[in-house]
């Protein structure tokens, strides 16, 4: 065996330990996971305004009054993981769990007002802590909380498997190969492993100032419109290319495989979806810093 057939052998070996490792986890916390999210923030963090930059920083600053000593927030990208990490502390933090997703059946039309009893789900909080985040009269501590949940729940809605559901729990109940590493699930191929092939093969990379050609043609709309974006893509692409047939014509087995050429093609589907993330995060930023209270999200 060449050399170079030793070192692809065995970066597909260490790819897939890294793939199982990571399959040991809990599943379906994190949408886009930890590198998702920090990927949106840094692509928010370089398309907000100058002002914005500065009153993120001011905020950032009272970390130590959220009483989260094991989850600090020194930036933006640490609050968009925040959410997550606090969620390890159940009695204080458990409540938080159903604000990460809104999961719609992909086989009924799409209700942007349903699954959210009481607005606990993850496009009405991204509205509630967007009106917190704005409103100057409340303390910085509780202002840097809604900055994290806010930018975290703007990355959770654009995943698609947490807003489109087939009696799956987004797909973690179908047991999913990626290529060659079997054993994973179908949520957390799109939550990680599928993120983080689309952020490092990017051209050019997701993480920069974006034209204003292409802010246009990216953000916009309000998260109930990122939810229903997901939901038709988890109907129209992720079960279909994972099952190779539409998601209505009848049951699914529960288990399934990604070729190389379903990765391939899902691809560019995560970079948008991470790019839409962050330039929407941004205008979110953007907005409730401007001066004055606003009433929701413009």
């Amino acid at each position: 065996m060449g050399d170079r057939a030793i070192r692809d052998r065995a970066a597909r070996l260490i790819a897939a330990l890294a793939l199982a490792l990571a399959a040991l986890a809990p599943q379906g916390a994190a949408a886009w996971g930890y590198y998702g999210h920090r990927t949106t923030a840094e692509i928010a963090l370089a398309n907000v305004s100058p002002e914005t930059r500065a009153a993120i920083a001011r905020l950032v600053a009272h970390d130590a009054e959220l009483g989260t000593p094991e989850c600090r927030i020194a930036d933006l990208a640490d609050a968009s993981t925040w959410p997550d990490c606090v969620r390890r502390d159940y009695w204080r933090w458990g409540y938080t769990a159903a604000w990460h997703y809104r999961t719609a059946p992909v086989c009924e039309p799409y209700d942007a007002r349903a699954n959210c009893p009481g607005g606990n789900c993850v496009t009405a909080q991204v509205e509630r802590n967007f009106r917190i985040l704005s409103d100057e009269s409340l303390p910085a501590n509780v202002r840097l909380e809604a900055l994290a949940f806010m930018v975290h729940f703007a990355g959770d809605v654009h995943m698609p498997l947490h807003s489109g559901d087939k009696d799956d729990r987004g797909g973690n109940d179908r047991e999913t190969a990626y290529g060659i590493v079997p054993g994973l699930n179908l949520h957390s191929i799109w939550d990680t492993a599928l993120a983080e092939r689309a952020i490092t093969a990017a051209q050019p990379p997701l993480v920069r100032r974006y034209a204003a050609a292409e802010r246009q043609a990216l953000a916009g709309g309000q998260p109930a419109d990122w939810g229903r974006e997901s939901w038709q893509i988890a109907r129209d692409f992720v079960y279909p290319t994972a099952f190779d047939r539409a998601p209505c014509e009848g049951d699914l087995p529960g288990e399934t495989a990604l070729t190389q050429d379903d990765i391939a093609a899902a691809v560019p589907v995560v970079e948008r979806r991470l790019a839409q993330a962050g330039l929407r995060i941004a205008d979110l930023l953007d907005a409730a810093f401007a001066p004055g209270k606003l009433d929701r999200i413009p």
